[in-house]
This record gives C-alpha cells, structure tokens and sequence, in this order.
C-alpha cells in the first residue's frame, strides 16, 4: 500500500514514523546523535551528501503535506468527542435529579344525583286513520290539500255519484211497488175475517189471505233495506276523513276506479295531538321498575314521572311527556318491551316517523360519590382511578362504577368522598410515583 501526496510516493510503513524520521534526519546530518523514542541512539552514521539532502528535503516537505491533511480533521474529531463526553456527563448527571410530574386533579365529589334513563325512541300519532274508498266508483274531485290539518267529517274526495243516486231511485221504486202489494193483501184480508167468522168463505181462503199480507210484508222490509242500502251507498261516494289531524298525500289521483279490492288507500289522516314516542326497554329494565310494587304503586309512580324529548338536532322539546302504556308482550327477537309515551304538539312541530332520545329521572341516587368519566381507565372490563395521596404519591384504585350522568360517572366503591383524583395526566404516572398536583375545575360538580 503506498500513500500518494502529488509528487512523492511513500510506504505505507513509513507513514507512521514519518514526522520522527524527518527530525532525526535533519539532526543526524548535522552529526548529532538522536535518541528514539525506545531509548536507543541511532549511530551518526547519516552523512551529508546530496542525495541524502534531497530525501530530507523530500521529507520534510512530505511531513508539511501529511500535517496540513490529516491534522485539521483529528482537531475537528478531538472536539466532537469530547462535546459528546460532556454531553453525556450533563446527562447522567441531570438523571440524577428526578422532577415530579404535574397533574390535574379534583376532590370526589358526595352528594345527590339522579338516576336517568335514556332511550331512543320514534314518533308516531296517537290515531293514524287509513281512508280508503268503501264503495267502486270513478275519482272526480280531492277537496284537501295535503299536509293540512283536517276535521272529523270533512270530505276529503269525491266519487262519481249518478250510479249511486240512479241506485237509490230504483230501490224507492221498489219499495212503493212491495208496498202496494202489501196494502193490497192487507184490504184482502180484512175482508176475508168477517166472512170466516160466519163461515161464507173456506178456511183455507182465509189462511192464504194472512199468508199473502205478511209475504207482501216482509217484500216491504226487504225494499226498505236495499233503499238505505243505496242511500248508504250514495253518501260513501263523499269521502270523509274520520279523525282530527294531519291530512297525508293523496295517493290516489282524479280519474282513478277506487274501492276495487286491488286499489290501495287514498290517503292517511293522523292525529298529532298528543303524539306518541314509541321506546323499546329491556327486560331487566322492566323488572326493575315494577318488582315489589302494587298495581295501583306502579301508575301512581308513573303518573309522576316527566319524560323530556330531545330532537334530532339535540335541541330539548319544551313540553314534558308522561307515560301512556306499556305492550302486552315481550318481543322474543330483541327481549325488549314496547313503551308509548305521550308529548303534547300544540304547535305542530312533532311529525309522524321523526326519531328522537327520551329520558327521565327514574330516582335520586342519595350521597353518591362522583368523579369526571375522563378520570376512569378501564381494561378489559375492570375500572380503576388514580388518586393523589397526601405524600403527593399516585395510588391506583380499582373502583365499581355505576350509572353515567352527563360527564359525571358515579363511583359505588373504590374512593372517599374528598380523595384527590387525578383526571388529566394519569396516563404518564404509575402507581406510588411522585407528582405535583393541579387543582382545576370540572363542569357540573
């Protein structure tokens, strides 16, 4: 291996050696003895002559060479270690010196809290009337407009009266020829009587006479059913809606056979005031509201119960609603039973197939230890809660949580009331670390 610095060409051995060789070199031409860096002489054995003065110039001028590269770069390489050295002393010595971490923390707060409930529930009316056609005719008017509140006996369409109305002068036709008859017989046979009574006629005469009166009788009666018949018949050719409420789109169009048993409905009339939320609860939650209560505890309890109804942009509905009914069964699908609630809708505002929470107070827990939900880790279904004790140590504690209100969570067990919790920073502690806590605030509490 050879080192090339331009013009001279070195090797490699003499690399290391070469700025004490140039030295020695120059102390030996002038006849001097120089001692090595192993303690031995070198003998004065370098004479002066011109091509020794030229490898010692070479030399020399390589070693300025060698110096002027290599020196520049292990100044730079001594600087950066010794930078990283100290760095690495600060270090060591700033671990030395352990800073407790700050959190924030809130007292467990006791006092009385409400138990809520909360569903999700959809709106319906409390009548939904589907109008249909009761008798086939030929659509020739609406008399609504959709979407607009609508009264008991309003007439909502009308169906081609004529063979309706040519219906019932038939039936009055009939029924005058069925009484002719029957006045007829009746003259017959009050003249046949008399003349029974004094054997001027046969029996059988007279026997065929009440016959014929009371045949032509009941020929009336009949008459008379299919007159009201078609009377009714007629007055089904006006449409009527038959509840109070909201009138729907038509769903039949002028023009249209109505009352065949293919044709569908005509229109759907609701009835929103009150409007009905239908909620599903489970189960358990039945059981819970009803076991160890008479029938007569249960509606009084219900009774006091107020319903708020929030909508579907959050906004709260400003009438409170009270408990209708609840289903006869359990729906074996879902477990659940169906629960109507009533909401007053003066206004309008609520409309049939809306889908909106409802909840209610169902008891006040009393001296209920709370703390903020952010406060709670859970893993794998176990909760727990870090608290600040009074050497400003972390304690973690395993908690039995109960019902959620608001950003509040209710702890049954696990903390004291006034046990200092840690709510922001709990995360970057373990337990019986030092740290420096932070009062703050917490809505609600």
């Amino acid at each position: 291996m050879y080192v090339h610095n331009r013009r001279y060409t070195f090797p490699a051995a003499l690399r290391n050696f070469l700025p004490i060789c140039c030295t020695q070199a120059v102390k030996q031409i002038s006849g001097q003895e120089v001692s090595t860096p192993g303690g031995t002489t070198w003998p004065n054995t370098f004479k002066e002559t011109e091509p020794n003065r030229r490898f010692v110039q070479n030399a020399l001028e390589a070693r300025s060479r060698w110096m002027r590269l290599f020196f520049p770069q292990f100044q730079m390489c001594l600087a950066s270690l010794s930078m990283l050295l100290l760095s690495s002393c600060g270090k060591k010595e700033e671990a030395k010196v352990p800073v407790a971490p700050s959190v924030q923390v809130v007292n467990a707060v006791q006092k009385d809290v409400p138990i809520i409930s909360e569903w999700i529930g959809s709106l319906d009316g409390s009548v939904n009337a589907t109008v249909r056609a009761q008798v086939t005719g030929y659509l020739i008017k609406q008399n609504y407009k959709e979407g607009t509140i609508v009264k008991t006996g309003n007439v909502l369409f009308e169906i081609d009266p004529r063979p309706f109305e040519a219906a019932v002068e038939q039936a009055r036709a009939q029924l005058s020829q069925a009484q002719a008859h029957w006045q007829t017989s009746t003259l017959t046979l009050n003249r046949m009587r008399p003349l029974a009574e004094k054997n001027a006629v046969a029996k059988k005469d007279l026997d065929n006479a009440i016959g014929a009166e009371q045949s032509n009788k009941a020929q009336v009666d009949a008459a008379k059913a299919v007159l009201d018949k078609a009377i009714v018949d007629l007055g089904f050719t006006k449409v009527l809606s038959p509840v109070d409420g909201m009138a729907g789109s038509a769903k039949a169009q002028i023009g249209d056979l109505a009352g065949t048993p293919t044709a569908g409905e005509l229109t759907t009339v609701s009835s929103i005031d009150p409007m009905k939320v239908y909620v599903e609860i489970s189960e358990r939650e039945y059981l819970g509201m009803v076991l160890n209560n008479t029938a007569e505890e249960r509606t009084a309890r219900a009774a006091k119960l107020d319903f708020d109804l929030y909508l579907a942009n959050g906004a709260l509905y400003s009438i409170k609603g009270k408990a209708a009914f609840a289903d006869r069964e359990v729906k074996t699908d879902t477990g659940t039973i169906r629960v109507a609630i009533l909401f007053g809708n003066p206004n309008h505002i609520l409309k049939p197939g809306m889908s909106a929470r409802v909840k209610v107070a169902m008891e006040v827990k009393k001296d209920a230890v709370v703390v903020p939900q952010r406060a709670v880790a859970e893993v794998q279904g176990q909760y727990s809660i870090m608290i600040v004790s009074p050497e400003n140590k972390a304690v973690s504690r395993s908690v039995k949580m109960g019902t959620k209100i608001d950003n509040l969570w209710v702890v049954e067990s696990g903390i004291n009331p006034g046990d200092n919790v840690i709510v922001e920073g709990w995360q970057k502690v373990r337990d019986g670390m030092p740290v420096t806590p932070v009062a703050m605030a917490v809505a609600g509490q």
